[in-house]
């Protein structure tokens, strides 16, 4: 099995790269937070993979950290998430914010993910909720702040960005936390 690679970036797409490793090239996708980090043509690159094998197709999966790869294999664990489900949803946010999303039961987080409904979002809680360590940086949110992160995700701010602007936004009510909430992603 293919676990990691390093070489030169020959070619960038929305969700892949080709990777030139001593004169072969990989085709690996990767989550959008990943692409993100990855230098630009002809830069070198490490990526930490996952070999997808079907029965009609080979895939490659590249992840900038160990972590990321892990989360990754323990989404696919749960029934009905396959690997592109599984890199939409580490394209969604930091990993520690997924895990939270998921040991609090958030359904709306989860559920404003692209690719994933209320049934998804309740299956992975059900299957993940006991397996999935959270880091000490990401702490639970308070009712409040689970109604302002829930309205700017309806708003179409990602899961990542409402979660971090109700937690550095004050407001003694939910107007006033909003409100202060769009002001923070605004500028």
């Amino acid at each position: 099995m293919i676990s990691y690679l390093r070489g030169t970036i020959l070619q960038r797409a929305l969700d892949s790269i080709i990777l030139d490793v001593t004169g072969v090239g990989y085709r690996v996708r990767v989550p959008t937070t990943t692409l993100g980090a990855l230098g630009d043509l002809g830069a070198p690159a490490e990526l930490y993979t996952h070999l997808h094998v079907r029965e009609d197709d080979m895939s490659l999966f590249g992840f900038a950290t160990q972590d990321e790869l892990d989360l990754f294999e323990l989404l696919l664990s749960v029934s009905g998430i396959g690997p592109k489900v599984a890199l939409g949803i580490l394209s969604s946010a930091p990993p520690n914010e997924i895990r939270s999303a998921i040991s609090q039961g958030n359904l709306e987080i989860l559920g404003s993910i692209k690719g994933i409904g209320k049934k998804t979002a309740q299956r992975l809680v059900l299957e993940l909720k006991g397996k999935v360590e959270v880091g000490e940086e990401i702490s639970e949110l308070s009712p409040l702040d689970g109604e302002v992160a829930a309205t700017l995700i309806n708003l179409g701010y990602s899961a990542a960005e409402a979660q971090r602007a109700a937690r550095n936004v004050r407001g003694a009510t939910l107007e006033d936390k909003l409100r202060a909430a769009l002001q923070y992603l605004g500028g």
